[in-house]
């Protein structure tokens, strides 16, 4: 009889372990709000006159929504007055695409690596379906794919290379 209860449960957990999960498996657990669905908006500024404010866009953009591309662009170093409103490259970057794409740019890249991406997926996944506590599988299929930043750092600034977005070394 004991041998029996030691089989059922070993079988249960292995049966438990091969279920098919996703790499990430990001679900809330809670009743409350979706913090993710929360869109953060820029802090209000006054107008410098009132008496010239511009007209009111119905369905239009407003001043404090989010704008990733402009921000990212501002970040960078670079005015996001110069980017073209319909997402195309502004003519000043010509160079710069030129240069990028001097080896020619396939134009199924994009379809490419998601089957490459996908293949490799499957070949990480042959084994790791095989667990009895939950883990993180998507560091788990690009662990060796990961750089850990803070080696890297050290290794820039032993070389005497600036890192000017890295905190100052104690």
């Amino acid at each position: 009889m004991r041998i029996a209860q030691v089989l059922l449960v070993g079988l249960s957990v292995g049966v438990l372990g091969c279920s098919n999960k996703p790499l990430h498996d990001i679900r809330s657990n809670s009743e409350g709000p979706d913090e993710f669905m929360v869109v953060p908006v820029k802090p209000l500024t006054a107008p410098r006159d009132y008496d010239v404010l511009p007209a009111p866009t119905p369905g239009g953009g407003n001043l404090v929504d989010q704008n990733p591309r402009a921000d990212a662009v501002e970040a960078l170093g670079g005015r996001p007055s110069a980017l073209d409103p319909t997402g195309g490259i502004p003519a000043s970057d010509g160079a710069l695409v030129a240069s990028a794409s001097r080896y020619g740019v396939p134009p199924n890249t994009r379809q490419e690596l998601a089957e490459q991406d996908a293949e490799f997926r499957k070949r990480q996944a042959r084994w790791s379906g095989f667990k009895l506590f939950p883990v993180d599988r998507y560091s788990q299929a690009y662990r060796r794919q990961s750089i850990d930043p803070y080696p890297i750092n050290e290794t820039f600034r032993r070389s005497g290379r600036e890192t000017p977005t890295a905190p100052a070394s104690d």
